[in-house]
């Protein structure tokens, strides 16, 4: 039997690509396996974001080329948002690969994956702004490649968005959603599955439905998903601030299922730098903004990131930057550093930004944040919460760990457990009540009650 290895970079949104994908292959008869060692066939389905992504791709494809060379795999096919972004290129100084396939181009893998088939002759579909149609539904095979309690579910693809630094809108095409009936069955299935918390993903959740012509589409989808039997948490992940509604924030609010957090890339402060990222809004807009969402959902978490280095930044609208984090307290930041990506608009503008300046600024705006974090942190101690048991800590062995709703997997803290009942039995996904006992700048200590 032909086995097929997995290497999934990037988003969850890639992810998801990369679970159809195995899902197809598993249900034509394949192997998969987590071992690419073991493999006949490697697929590689890679980022093409930031510099740093791309870095990590392009590494993962020769370790799967040395694979070939010197181990049993043999075939190599590569997926995902480096072949939208360089197809050509890659096609030219690669040719130990020997298919690439991109985001529109996911039921091909069947055919790249056949050992009959001639892989270099096949096309890559050009990604014009509108060619894009490909979307997976709830009839589609799918192995989740995430830890058995929680699931990403895709709500759309694509982004219309004309933000200066990404390159999203040419890689993964206009933006399209699915059937609000696919996405509920999708649900149903996986929380037949053991599923307990489904995290909608999406380029630009906030937009769900606005091109299928329903108003407040993302709202209503989330409060029909929070009434899924043996779900116990929903989340929305990559909203945008200039559509977070009273209807969607209303739902947070009411559902108890719809956990409280709201994941919001906003990316600067600074009305100069807004502009110029084709962004809009200003420091008193955003303020006002998050101000909104804390008065009609309380107790939300508020997760955001930015981004250092832009050109045109001034220390003066890094100083913005700066005193607007230190003012609004965000439960959660990430910053990253500008990355000059040929094909952007940004890549064209005027006064580039020194790379060390940039992650100076970097640090300083996370220092902040981190000392927002753990004063946070502290205030909760002596709190009863309930936290989602995910098993062994990441930490040591010595440790459990588990997720308080205002925490999303992989990209913020997790909640430390030391102590337990002697008759508790662990049970991956459950929900239990702990007691916050010790705090440090992003992780929480706690022992199960």
């Amino acid at each position: 039997m032909n086995k097929v290895g997995f290497i999934s970079l990037g988003c969850p949104k890639n992810l998801v690509d990369s679970e159809v994908m195995m899902g197809q292959l598993k249900q034509k008869g394949y192997q998969i396996t987590a071992d690419a060692d073991e493999a006949d066939t490697v697929v590689v389905n890679t980022c093409g974001f930031i510099g740093s992504a791309k870095k990590e791709s392009i590494e993962a494809i020769l370790e799967a080329a040395r694979l070939k060379t010197d181990g049993r795999a043999k075939r190599l096919i590569v997926a995902g948002c480096l072949v939208e972004r360089y197809r050509d290129e890659l096609k030219a100084v690669m040719p130990e690969v020997d298919a690439f396939i991109g985001t529109s181009q996911i039921n091909d893998i069947l055919s790249v994956c056949d050992p009959k088939t001639n892989t270099r002759s096949l096309p890559v579909i050009p990604l014009g702004n509108q060619s894009a149609t490909y979307l997976y539904d709830e009839s589609t095979p799918r192995i989740l490649a995430t830890p058995s309690h929680y699931a990403f579910i895709k709500i759309a693809e694509g982004c219309d968005r004309p933000c200066a630094f990404c390159f999203i809108p040419q890689m993964r095409g206009h933006f399209r959603s699915r059937r609000f009936g696919s996405i509920v069955a999708e649900a149903h299935q996986l929380a037949e599955e053991g599923v307990k918390e489904l995290i909608l993903v999406a380029q630009d959740s906030s937009r769900y439905g606005e091109d299928l012509g329903k108003q407040d589409a993302l709202a209503h989808l989330l409060r029909q998903l929070a009434q899924t039997d043996d779900i116990e948490w929903v989340r929305v992940m990559y909203t945008y601030p200039t559509h977070i509604s009273d209807a969607f924030l209303d739902v947070l609010a009411d559902e108890p299922k719809a956990v409280k957090y709201l994941d919001i890339p906003l990316q600067h402060a600074s009305q100069n730098v807004l502009r110029l990222m084709k962004r809009g809004g200003n420091r008193a807009s955003l303020e006002r903004l998050i101000e909104r969402v804390r008065h009609r959902v309380p107790n939300i978490a508020v997760r955001t990131t930015f981004i250092t280095g832009f050109p045109g930044e001034t220390e003066e609208d890094f100083q913005e930057l700066r005193a607007f984090v230190k003012n609004v307290e965000f439960d959660r930041v990430g910053v990253f550093t500008y990355s000059d990506e040929d094909g952007t608009p940004a890549f064209e503008l005027p006064n580039k930004i020194d790379p060390k300046i940039a992650s100076h600024r970097r640090d300083q705006l996370m220092k902040e944040q981190a000392k927002i974090s753990r004063r946070k942190n502290k205030g909760r101690i002596g709190e009863i919460v309930r936290v989602i048991f995910e098993g062994e800590s990441n930490e040591s062995e010595l440790l459990w760990q588990g997720r308080m709703e205002t925490q999303a997997p992989d990209i913020d803290g997790c909640v430390l457990i030391n102590d337990a009942p002697a008759n508790f039995i662990p049970q991956l996904g459950q929900l239990v009540s702990v007691l916050i006992t010790g705090a440090h700048q992003y992780d929480l200590i706690a022992r199960i009650l």
